[in-house]
């Protein structure tokens, strides 16, 4: 896995990490059982406080995505292949979903755009079954 991150970006890093650390769930990069980095050495790699990083992955495990104990660190926990998701995920990302929508229609996307881009993004992640193969 292979996580990049801006510091000059306004989105804060513990964010960016938690987003990267999704997005290549995602794309089939890193699945259920594969460890983390340690909050220290991702720290360390990208000259950050280890505090961020732990507070990426504190959020990755409310979110059920990643498990942490002493023994083995930080863990994927969660493989899209198991099963249907959390129960409320759906409506908490479905908010999420719109505010999203909302924020490319008062910028201009007409509905075509936003499908075609969605689409796209979509095609970049791997599928269940593709997940199964890796």
């Amino acid at each position: 896995m292979n996580l990049t991150i801006d510091l000059d970006s306004d989105v804060p890093i513990y964010q960016q990490i938690r987003d990267r650390i999704v997005e290549a769930i995602a794309r089939g990069e890193i699945a259920e059982g594969d460890p983390l980095p340690s909050t220290r050495r991702l720290a360390a790699d990208f000259a950050i406080n280890f505090h961020t990083v732990n507070k990426a992955y504190d959020l990755l495990k409310q979110e059920g995505v990643i498990r942490v104990n002493r023994k083995s660190g930080a863990v994927i926990r969660r493989d899209p292949r198991t099963g249907p998701p959390d129960p409320g995920f759906a409506e908490g990302w479905e908010d999420r979903l719109r505010v999203l929508l909302a924020e490319a229609t008062v910028h201009g996307l007409d509905q075509d755009e936003v499908v075609r881009r969605c689409t796209a993004t979509l095609s970049g992640f791997r599928s269940p079954a593709e997940r199964v193969s890796r």
